[in-house]
């Protein structure tokens, strides 16, 4: 059974999702809070197996919030709540140590679904927030970064693609169109790219390969040119 924590300063937001996550057996809501702190507590005191953390509440928000719980509960995985798919609290949520996002009306199916996605150590972002995220990372890094030499040595050339494609915003499926090979194989890439880079899941490989000069989508959609790599 996977141990759900409703946080949001709303009752009745809490109260639909709560409604919502009845409909898949396997969930159950364990708690709820209606601020940082006290999911900070609560936390602590449930265990629980995934938090959905909305952004703006009084006395801590979802991104204190979650930074602290990811530090202390690394394994928690964190979804955030949001009313807006381009949210200027998305990227400060996510490199706290969220897995990803959902709008808050988002079908009840989609909910359930982004759950048993991060559970299996997947990220839950769309395209048009992946291209949000990295535009908002960009920003926050400076101008010009010289791709790091020491991620370039450790990675191979297949494992920088889908770093790239990741950085597009495509999916499993159509990175495996893109590279002419399985989804299983892509999935594969992943595991071993998050190895490397010391990182739980694709939001914060996201995170690193923008940080550390990877991938620049600031014109052209493209990773900086890393030269021939062996594969």
């Amino acid at each position: 059974m996977t141990r759900v924590l409703l946080v949001d300063d709303e009752s009745m937001t809490r109260e639909i999702l709560r409604d919502y996550l009845t409909a898949d057996p396997s969930l159950v809501v364990v708690g709820e809070a209606s601020n940082g702190q006290v999911a900070i507590r609560q936390t602590e005191a449930l265990q629980p197996d995934v938090i959905l953390m909305d952004m703006q509440m009084p006395v801590l928000d979802g991104v204190g919030a979650t930074a602290q719980i990811h530090a202390e509960h690394p394994e928690v995985k964190i979804l955030g709540l949001t009313s807006f798919s381009t949210d200027r609290y998305v990227v400060d949520l996510l490199r706290a140590g969220a897995s990803g996002y959902i709008v808050k009306e988002t079908k009840p199916r989609e909910i359930i679904a982004a759950i048993h996605t991060v559970l299996a150590g997947e990220s839950v972002l769309s395209a048009e927030v992946t291209r949000h995220v990295v535009r908002g990372l960009e920003e926050s890094v400076p101008a010009l970064v010289t791709p790091s030499a020491e991620l370039i040595d450790i990675l191979t050339e297949k494992e920088l693609e889908v770093i790239r494609l990741l950085a597009r915003g495509m999916s499993n499926r159509e990175m495996a169109g893109e590279l002419f090979v399985t989804e299983s194989t892509v999935k594969a890439r992943f595991v071993k790219v998050m190895e490397k880079l010391g990182v739980r899941d694709r939001v914060q490989i996201l995170v690193t390969a923008v940080q550390r000069g990877l991938v620049d989508l600031s014109s052209t959609s493209e990773p900086h040119d890393l030269g021939g790599r062996p594969s």
